[in-house]
């Protein structure tokens, strides 16, 4: 009893996490402009080079760093690692708040993201804690708080952006971040033999990479989480150009553009707790399945919808689908990966993640000129697809994953 009660606390404080620090990285998107244009004093056509820069920063040295803060995470243990995270990124984000020129808001961007790695660090605790019958469960929990956070995260930082200015959001931001980490500093409890976990032979992160590409599965699993970030973002720039083409002459364009854009995490922040508990059922390489298939298929009928509605009701069901992607990813990483180096298999992971992002963003913008958003819809539905073959060959390749035992 003990222990599930644990692992429960570890779920709910980390879910609570997880929402507080993808809600903080979003929060700045809507009045980035803004702040730069009238607190930093960027104008002109440098307002949107550097808008690019900076929202495109983080993910950038997120995607260089996750791996070696997951290698130090198998080393020193996952609790130590997600502090060392929340904590940082609460005093940097308070720093933005101080910024008075664009170049330091970008240097504090890409320190941001250097320092990342909570969500790594809170999968692979959770998922190390979490009894192997909920483990889908917590997975699919887990999701469910970095999607909510990633979906409100705009709109409060919005709201909040007429309600009190720009800078006061970023010390509140801040303030919570540091609220969460005290949270898990005095709750989360971790099961790690840091003396045992020295013995294993430290080798550098690209030599760790090649050591976890051997078991065939893992590189799959990263290429559904690549895919599916790609597939998302890839797009997202161009929906208001789309949503009014399908509109025509109607006015409120911004807010269907929210609507179509916001309805996809909605579904999947609630999709994704009911598929990881089916996933521990019928099994998370099930459900992985299903759901790529899925995705794929209400991706590409995104390319031929005549009216916002149609749109907006593929793009809800698409979320859904989506739903069971990353709960069932992450569940199968932790089963296929050997002990010890979870972490590590889990950095990688929010690597590919964060590389879906800056790519989906870079990619889909400069294929758009030639293909439009109907063929990013197209292009993103076939590599799902043919990543949906790629995986089901993996998955039943060599051994077979603890979970399934």
């Amino acid at each position: 009893m003990k222990n599930w009660e644990t692992w429960k606390v570890n779920l709910i404080v980390l879910w609570f996490g997880q929402f507080l620090v993808n809600a903080g990285m979003t929060m700045i998107t809507p009045f980035l402009t803004l702040y730069l244009a009238k607190d930093l004093g960027v104008q002109g056509n440098a307002l949107g080079l550097w808008a690019g820069l900076i929202f495109a920063a983080n993910f950038m040295t997120s995607f260089l760093f996750q791996p070696l803060w997951g290698k130090l995470a198998d080393k020193y243990g996952r609790k130590i690692m997600l502090l060392r995270s929340s904590f940082g990124m609460a005093i940097v984000i308070v720093l933005m708040g101080f910024a008075q020129t664009p170049m330091q808001l970008l240097l504090l961007r890409l320190l941001n993201g250097t320092i990342s790695g909570f969500n790594p660090a809170s999968i692979a605790l959770v998922s190390g804690n979490t009894p192997k019958a909920r483990m889908g469960f917590a997975m699919g929990l887990m999701q469910s708080g970095s999607v909510a956070g990633t979906i409100l995260g705009p709109l409060i930082g919005g709201a909040m952006a007429d309600w009190i200015g720009y800078r006061p959001i970023f010390y509140i931001v801040g303030a919570l971040l540091f609220a969460a980490s005290l949270l898990a500093l005095f709750l989360v409890k971790e099961k790690f033999d840091r003396a045992e976990a020295a013995q294993v032979p430290q080798v550098s992160v690209l030599a760790g990479f090649k050591e976890l590409a051997k078991v065939p599965q893992l590189p799959a699993l990263f290429g559904v989480t690549f895919l599916l970030q790609f597939a998302m973002i890839a797009p997202m720039t161009l929906l208001p150009l789309y949503v009014e083409k399908l509109n025509g002459t109607a006015v409120d364009i911004a807010f269907w553009a929210g609507v179509v854009s916001a309805v996809t995490g909605i579904s999947n922040m609630l999709a994704s707790p009911l598929l990881g508990k089916m996933s521990d059922k019928v099994g998370a390489h099930r459900i992985l399945t299903y759901a790529l298939i899925g995705a794929a298929l209400f991706i590409i009928p995104q390319a031929f919808v005549t009216t916002t509605w149609q749109l907006i009701i593929v793009r809800f069901l698409m979320g859904v689908f989506m739903g069971g992607l990353l709960p069932s990813v992450n569940a199968l990483i932790r089963s296929y990966t050997p002990d010890g180096k979870e972490s590590r298999a889990f950095g990688f992971n929010s690597s590919m993640l964060a590389l879906g992002n800056m790519l989906g963003a870079v990619i889909g913008g400069f294929l758009s000129g030639y293909i439009g958003i109907e063929g990013l819809f197209l292009i993103s539905g076939g590599f799902l697809l043919v990543n949906t073959v790629w995986v089901r060959l993996k998955l039943y390749k060599g051994a077979a994953p603890r979970l399934f035992r």
